[in-house]
């Protein structure tokens, strides 16, 4: 059985992520774990002033939201009857990345699905912004929903692969679940500096061919091309369903963030973005 993590601010593009996890995991037992973050900044000195007496600041702030979760529940039970879907039920008052790691966790999470809503003008949303440090901070899969898009079977999935990066299976099995749940092809980019083709290249190809060897996939190689203009062009010219990436984090910052990389790619992409973390 799959746990996943849901988490929500109770928008729009917190329900939409959500009904993609549900769509996704179609026909499969997976306990689903609805997940909300309180910060103790959202109320005043009127809000807990109005409380009972015998009700602790803890259960004031996060009594509404489980009301808010348990509703949600009552409705998704509703929507898929026929799913063996389990729904769990979170409510933190915490820094939500931290309660994020701690979720991660004490639940055993194997993936976490959540919108990213893109940025407005130059300021980041905030939903969004969470999103994007769950990337950078947390070591789980996540699946990244860009606002508003709605689910279709990812059939053609792209695996980037950035100039430095070389091919591991370490951490590789949310990509192989989904290609082999969802019987996708797959489309393999290296993104290159030059035309060079080293050892390691070659290494790299060939393990791959024999990895993905009962999978449908394709090579491909755009050269000299920033990572995130490389990607989304390419889901666009070969109709991607999903990217997927992976990110390691000992050269994370030096790589992504250097120029708002993983910013652009995450607010800019067109498609759900499978993201995967290896040592």
């Amino acid at each position: 059985m799959k746990n996943i993590l849901l988490p929500t601010d109770f928008s729009d593009n917190a329900r939409n992520a959500i009904h993609y996890a549900l769509e996704f995991f179609k026909n499969e037992l997976c306990t689903f774990h609805l997940f909300n973050v309180q910060k103790a900044s959202k109320y005043t000195t009127d809000d807990l002033m109005a409380a009972p007496a015998n009700t602790t600041i803890h259960q004031t702030v996060i009594s509404d939201a489980k009301k808010k979760l348990s509703q949600m529940v009552e409705e998704l039970t509703d929507q898929y009857p026929d799913e063996n879907y389990t729904f769990n039920t979170v409510t933190d008052y915490d820094v939500f990345i931290d309660a994020i790691r701690q979720a991660v966790k004490s639940k055993n999470i194997d993936l976490i699905i959540m919108g990213t809503n893109g940025a407005t003008g130059a300021s980041e949303v905030v939903f969004g912004s969470n999103t994007l440090n769950v990337i950078r901070k947390i070591d789980c899969p996540i699946i990244a929903i860009p606002q508003g898009y709605k689910f279709k079977d990812p059939k053609t999935i792209l695996y980037a692969i950035d100039y430095w990066d070389h091919f591991n299976t370490e951490g590789i099995e949310p990509l192989m679940d989904t290609i082999i749940k969802h019987k996708s092809s797959l489309r393999i980019l290296k993104i290159k500096e030059d035309d060079t083709i080293t050892v390691a290249d070659f290494d790299d190809k060939k393990h791959m061919k024999e990895f993905f060897k009962e999978i449908n996939h394709t090579f491909h190689s755009i050269i000299n091309v920033p990572t995130a203009l490389a990607i989304n062009s390419f889901v666009q010219i070969m109709d991607i369903d999903m990217t997927a990436m992976f990110i390691k984090r000992e050269t994370f910052l030096d790589r992504f963030f250097k120029g708002s990389e993983t910013s652009k790619i995450s607010y800019g992409t067109r498609v759900p973005l499978l993201i995967m973390h290896s040592q």
